[in-house]
């Protein structure tokens, strides 16, 4: 069930929010600066692309620098990228089919808004997730 969801989703809205997480990577990794965000956009991204089977998990060893990078983060690209999850998961939901998708959008909104100090890990992998 995973894979056929995650090849709906690919097709419907996965493949395009792929981009986007793509795009303001490359941006944020034109600066020095911008690398471990770049870096973290390219990581959601790829989440993005195929989220069933995957999980948002905290990290514990998230600290302080998480919470700076992440206010740094919600005004540079943050925002953004909800906003896009935002519209596609509305979309989604006005039709029958796509309601799923669109919550599975809304689902990535907070890891879109906040993604540092937190870690995607299988499904499948058991308790408790190590950090990396």
């Amino acid at each position: 069930m995973k894979t056929i969801l995650n090849v709906i989703w690919l097709v419907l809205c996965g493949f395009w929010m792929f981009l986007g997480y793509i795009a303001a990577g490359v941006l944020l990794c034109i600066t020095i600066i911008g690398i471990p965000f770049g870096l973290a956009a390219f990581r959601i991204g790829l989440y993005a692309l195929w989220p069933f089977g995957h999980m948002v998990v905290d990290r514990r060893d998230a600290g302080a620098p998480s919470f700076v990078g992440n206010v740094l983060w919600l005004v540079l690209a943050g925002w953004w990228l909800a906003l896009g999850h935002i519209t596609t998961g509305i979309v989604l939901c006005l039709t029958i089919i796509g309601i799923p998708l669109g919550v599975a959008n809304f689902k990535l909104i907070p890891v879109s808004l906040l993604p540092l100090g937190k870690e995607i890990v299988p499904t499948d992998q058991p308790y408790p997730y190590p950090s990396h």
